[in-house]
């Protein structure tokens, strides 16, 4: 098939679709807990255990979904990803005890593993270092609208039919999804965006001959940018799962919003937010990119630092007034960070070695973000307070430390580690 000008652009809107259903299809389970409580008598610790699942076997599968994604087609990582995660979505409706919900919450964290590290590799090699945050920002506004229609289908369908028929939807659309797609999503060459075909070969940089493992551990872990992106990834998922998960709950114990309500505003003040602010932070993440090593990760930490405060005061207001203005604004902020999470590590690791990165990366920020839900669910049951919604909100702002421990983290990077992992990765693909 022969490609248009435009098609690096196409393949973005693809992805966009496909990543609109990963994140659709793991968020509805969150917006009916509540559900779950009443119906089969779950606690908050076993519902926090049904949330992380997900999560661990996603980390742990992320560094095998990235080395496979260096040396196969990542197209068929994608979509074929995309109909197994879609078909277990479905088996969801069948559960009705913890241990049911477990398993089929780590075959869907199996599944969706391998999407991020191919498809981040894959818009990569269409979109250099001049298109490059533009492009990843606009792929990741589909988590946010993903996360909130999942949310609140999740829970609309809940309250109007049963909380089963939101399983069904998410998953047999995706299903229909990934095989219309198999024949639009073309595989590119591996670091096409980089440089010229002959400079490529000139460095190895060619599909036929992809890293070893040790050369892959060395291109990643011999650079300490890389390393410290990884480590502040792990502490904002930690923040960001404990929202995803608990933030409807949260908005139905302790301001009393009814689920659906719960379920469209715990996910759409932040998400929206999010949404609307990532391609801001991916233009300027360009323009800072273009004029000195480590611009994308300024505007990672800028979004961290400010932030902060925000995660703070949803988890110590009172007032629903303030709470959706906090909420909106963590949001805001959040862009700012999401927008850059694999574009700043590929700044600093050759074309070969990028689903790799991107697994690792996963596996890091996802063993980080496994444990927030857990965390907050055992502080919840176990805290200094006597409610346990009390408990929550204290678990909640503590993010906030979290956030200020990041941007430090970042801001190290840039003025001891980016320009000299920079140049090296830019001498390579030269």
């Amino acid at each position: 098939m022969k490609q248009s000008a435009n098609y690096k652009w196409w393949v973005v809107g693809m992805l966009w679709f496909v990543c609109f259903f990963n994140y659709a299809d793991r968020q509805s389970i969150f917006s009916v807990f509540p559900v779950f409580q009443k119906e089969f008598g779950f606690d908050k610790f076993q519902l926090g255990l049904i949330g992380s699942a997900f999560m661990w076997v996603y980390a742990f599968g992320a560094p095998f979904a990235g080395f496979i994604g260096d040396r196969v087609k990542r197209k068929d990582l994608i979509l074929g990803g995309c109909l197994f995660w879609s078909f277990v979505t479905v088996t969801t409706s069948w559960c009705s005890r913890p241990w049911h919900f477990v398993t089929v919450r780590a075959l869907e964290g199996f599944g969706e593993t391998f999407y991020f590290p191919a498809s981040m590799s894959l818009v990569s090699d269409y979109h250099g270092k001049n298109t490059r945050s533009r492009a990843l920002s606009f792929h990741q506004s589909s988590v946010y609208i993903g996360t909130i229609a999942g949310s609140w289908l999740g829970a609309w369908f809940a309250e109007q039919l049963g909380w089963r028929y939101g399983f069904w939807f998410f998953g047999g659309t995706g299903m229909v999804l990934a095989l219309l797609l198999y024949k639009f999503l073309i595989e590119p060459r591996r670091g096409q965006s980089e440089a010229t075909p002959s400079a490529l070969a000139a460095h190895g940089i060619v599909t036929e001959k992809p890293l070893s493992v040790r050369e892959t551990a060395r291109a990643i872990f011999r650079t300490p940018t890389a390393i410290l992106l990884m480590t502040v990834f792990l502490g904002a998922n930690f923040v960001a799962t404990i929202f995803l998960t608990w933030t409807p709950t949260f908005l139905v114990e302790k301001f009393h919003f009814k689920l659906t309500a719960a379920g469209l505003s715990g996910s759409a003040f932040i998400h929206l937010a999010s949404a609307l602010s990532v391609p801001i932070a991916g233009m300027l993440a360009d323009r800072f990119a273009r004029r000195f090593a480590g611009g994308r990760m300024l505007v990672q930490a800028l979004g961290l630092s400010v932030g902060a405060g925000f995660v703070f005061l949803v988890g110590t207001t009172s007032t629903v007034s303030t709470l959706l203005i906090a909420m909106t604004c963590y949001g805001l902020t959040k862009g700012f960070y999401d927008s850059n999470i694999f574009a700043s590590v590929y700044d600093v690791v050759e074309p070969r070695a990028r689903a790799s990165a991107a697994g690792m990366m996963n596996t890091v920020g996802w063993s980080g973000g496994a444990l927030g839900p857990v965390f907050v669910g055992y502080v919840a049951k176990n805290g200094r307070h006597p409610s346990e919604i009390e408990n929550m909100s204290e678990a909640i702002a503590w993010g906030s430390a979290v956030y200020i421990v990041g941007a430090a983290l970042l801001f190290l990077a840039i003025t001891v580690f980016a320009r000299r992992d920079v140049v090296r990765a830019d001498n390579i693909r030269a």
